[in-house]
């Protein structure tokens, strides 16, 4: 049986989404991206209200002609924007929606009778069987390579497991930097890519020029696991920052990563009593001071326009 290709999920001219990335993706490079023929996805989280998703999502779709609009959603509990997020999504009829971190039971049900296309986060086979039986359009295999929340396994062994035992187009995400390793992933048998991390240097990106800069001039094997922004380990660029703070969380962290009214009650207590040396125990890190990105920003060697970017991988 022939898995159609993201393209032609998407009807989009070629099978890569630049992938949702947190406080970076914004309308201006979607609008790029889709007028580029790729997909593109933009996590809910990256707006502070439904409004401002709204509006973005508009503005998109008044920019472009493309069918490859997407949207990134967090399934799970601690995400208290989903209900509204997801209703969002459908009534403005976005193309496809990317969930992670949680059980997508719900936003497959919605979604499937609104025509609305679900792609599942997985990092290993077991979950990309159960996305699967839940009526997932395909799956999101998130290996080792990744940028932000990485995997476990490399992309020969993950896509192995899960064509074992999974029907559904399967999307690699991770580790690509150029167009050789998009023919790679598809030769693996990738029905897509998403791609993200290559994509941080763009003009378009509305975060800070030391970021972008750090994604120039750090390669590879400057990328390191840290615990420390979440707890969950998360790959960021080894900055005289991070070398500085460390990778592991302090005892602060661990206990405020665990409970969320702690983080609200410290932050206010920091913020009337001034207490610095608390609030640089408690947090150090954040993702202002932290810069996620994958071994993917080997290849980024200068700051560039998006669609310049996109022609490494396409032309």
């Amino acid at each position: 049986m022939h898995n159609p290709t993201i393209n032609e999920l998407l009807n989009v001219k070629y099978p890569i989404i630049m992938a949702p990335m947190f406080l970076v993706t914004n309308t201006k490079m979607m609008i790029e991206a889709l007028n580029s023929k790729i997909a593109a996805c933009i996590p809910a989280l990256n707006f502070r209200t439904d409004q401002e998703l709204r509006k973005a999502i508009q503005e998109i779709r008044r920019n472009t002609k493309s069918t490859g609009l997407g949207v990134n959603l967090i399934v799970n509990k601690s995400n208290i924007k989903l209900q509204k997020q997801l209703k969002t999504c459908i009534e403005l009829k976005v193309d496809f929606i990317i969930t992670s971190l949680g059980n997508p039971k719900q936003v497959i049900k919605l979604c499937k009778s609104n025509a609305i296309k679900v792609f599942c986060d997985v990092i290993d086979e077991n979950y990309a069987k159960k996305v699967e039986k839940l009526g997932a359009d395909a799956i999101v295999a998130v290996n080792k390579d990744a940028g932000g929340h990485a995997g476990n396994m490399n992309s020969k062994e993950l896509i192995s497991r899960i064509k074992a035992i999974c029907s559904i187009p399967i999307i690699s995400a991770g580790g690509v930097g150029t167009k050789a390793g998009v023919k790679e992933k598809i030769n693996e048998g990738y029905s897509g890519l998403s791609i993200g991390s290559p994509f941080i240097a763009c003009s378009e990106a509305e975060i800070s020029s030391e970021y972008k800069k750090a994604c120039v001039y750090y390669g590879k094997h400057d990328i390191v696991f840290t615990t420390k922004i979440s707890g969950t380990p998360c790959t960021v660029i080894n900055t005289p920052y991070v070398q500085k703070i460390g990778t592991t969380q302090n005892w602060l962290e661990k206990i405020i990563s665990r409970n969320k009214n702690i983080k609200r009650w410290l932050k206010m207590i920091i913020y009337f009593k001034g207490m610095k040396s608390i609030e640089k125990a408690a947090f150090s890190s954040t993702y202002k001071t932290v810069w996620c990105a994958g071994p993917s920003i080997e290849h980024t060697k200068e700051i560039l326009p998006l669609k310049e970017i996109i022609k490494r991988f396409t032309i």
